[in-house]
């Protein structure tokens, strides 16, 4: 990843730490861990346009992973779709930024999420909408690693292989936590790639913080089934008490945590 890379990334970081310690709520750990994904869509992947939010050709994502909507909002400011003093208002009362994705209020957000396993279900149709009308757009889904222990997944995976949707792309992030543990202590979710193989998708993998390798994987040319890309990440990355820390999922910093973030941060 190039130092251009790394900054725009901890500036992210940066907007993410303050929007939660603000609003002393949310979800810092799995916010934290989807960073780069969310920079290499929108720096190197997807076609949009903030002036024209309902460009019928933009790219699609579906942040499935709601909880980690501070990432988001963080990328979508810094991308012009709003201005940057709304990171402040995070989850309050009236504010443009809820505490999970709502398309209604935030330009940007093309689906509201926020139960686990849905997104991955609009996202397929989205993607069946483009295909049976011809549209060149793409769409991506960024799903949480404990979020594929909902069944909902599946049947979202089985219809994607079934209808070869191949304008359609699965990012896991792959941090191996969740909000009660492990994934393996919860429900082990065994080889995710096998599981999407066996259903008939093309499987990817690369390093999830590396901005670089996630754009090349992302733009690979499209095969004739939907892609899924396991993603290795780190929860709470680029905070050292956050990282692979299971309690960090949804808790809120106190002023000396916040302070010592920041200064990881170097600020």
């Amino acid at each position: 990843m190039t130092e251009t890379q790394h900054s725009q990334a901890q500036q992210i970081r940066t907007d993410i730490l303050k929007m939660l310690y603000g609003c002393q709520s949310g979800h810092p750990g799995g916010s934290l861990s989807v960073v780069e994904i969310l920079l290499a869509l929108y720096n190197h992947v997807m076609r949009y346009d903030p002036a024209n939010l309902s460009w019928e050709e933009r790219d699609r994502l579906v942040l499935s992973k709601g909880h980690g909507c501070p990432a988001l909002y963080a990328v979508l400011a810094q991308k012009g779709f709003f201005p940057r003093e709304s990171l402040w208002t995070l989850r309050q009362l009236g504010s443009i930024l809820q505490g999970h994705p709502d398309m209604r209020k935030t330009p940007g957000v093309d689906a509201s999420t926020g139960s686990l396993g849905q997104g991955m279900s609009i996202a397929v149709g989205y993607a069946l909408a483009g295909q049976r009308a011809a549209k060149p757009y793409r769409v991506f889904c960024v799903l949480g690693d404990g979020e594929a222990q909902e069944g909902l997944v599946w049947e979202a995976a089985m219809a994607a292989a079934h209808y070869k949707l191949n304008n359609l792309t699965v990012i896991m992030d792959y941090n191996q936590l969740q909000i009660d543990g492990t994934n393996d202590q919860v429900m082990s979710l065994g080889s995710i790639q096998d599981k999407f193989r066996a259903f008939g998708w093309e499987t990817l993998e690369t390093d999830g913080h590396d901005i670089s390798a996630i754009a090349e994987v992302l733009n690979r040319p499209a095969s004739d089934a939907p892609r899924f890309v396991l993603c290795h990440t780190v929860k709470g990355k680029g905070v050292s008490f956050m990282e692979n820390a299971v309690g960090w999922h949804g808790k809120p910093m106190d002023q000396e945590q916040f302070n010592a973030a920041m200064r990881e941060m170097g600020c």
